[in-house]
């Protein structure tokens, strides 16, 4: 099972230019990505709240999250996908496996997007968020989503980017390889206890 943002997708640089989006919205000096890596976390109420120095009200948060998503939004045009996509994502499905994606991205936006660069019909699921607000655990969705698949969780493989994909991957009793390509840095991903790679090939080498 593979996650979207960071992972599959390459939006590090859409991401701290949309957090530079809310830097600006609240008086903030502008970062970079080292940066928000040192101090990314779920729940991103927490990250903000370091970013910005300060207790958040639930207007800020509302704030922050719609500057932060419609600058994210105008970027997506520019993000890419991770190198060894989709190549990687063909080979384990021509070897026999089976992939799904669990983002918590909206759902909505999240189908169009992975039609658009023609992966859609390579997850035998695609679940996103279905909540209008972003910011939540990965946990409840991950347990969701295995469940309708009906899968047997001793044979998935959750392959993510930040902390709460090994967290939920655990709740869940999955295996999960963490990819150092997202917005997370290499020493807090291992501090997981999961495996920690830097490619997608990485993650996938011995299971196709």
């Amino acid at each position: 099972m593979w996650d979207w943002n960071g992972t599959i997708l390459d939006d590090n640089d859409a991401v701290v230019s949309a957090v530079n989006a809310v830097c600006a919205a609240f008086g903030r000096d502008t970062i970079d990505l080292a940066y928000w890596r040192s101090i990314y976390r779920r729940p991103l109420s927490e990250g903000y709240q370091r970013l910005l120095g300060r207790e958040l009200s639930a207007q800020d948060w509302f704030e922050i999250d719609r500057v932060y998503h419609e600058a994210y939004r105008a970027l997506l045009p520019t993000t890419r996908l991770a190198p060894g996509i989709p190549d990687e994502l063909h080979r384990w499905r021509d070897a026999g496996g089976q992939q799904s994606l669990l983002s918590m991205w909206f759902h909505d936006e999240l189908v169009p997007l992975v039609t658009q660069h023609g992966l859609a019909d390579l997850f035998i699921r695609i679940d996103g968020q279905r909540t209008d607000n972003g910011g939540h655990s990965k946990t409840n969705h991950l347990i969701e989503h295995l469940t309708v698949l009906r899968i047997d969780p001793t044979e998935v493989l959750v392959i993510g980017d930040v902390l709460d994909d090994a967290i939920a991957a655990k709740a869940a009793g999955v295996r999960c390889t963490l990819v150092t390509t997202g917005v997370m840095t290499r020493q807090a991903l291992e501090a997981s206890g999961a495996p920690v790679v830097d490619s997608i090939a990485e993650a996938l080498a011995g299971y196709a």
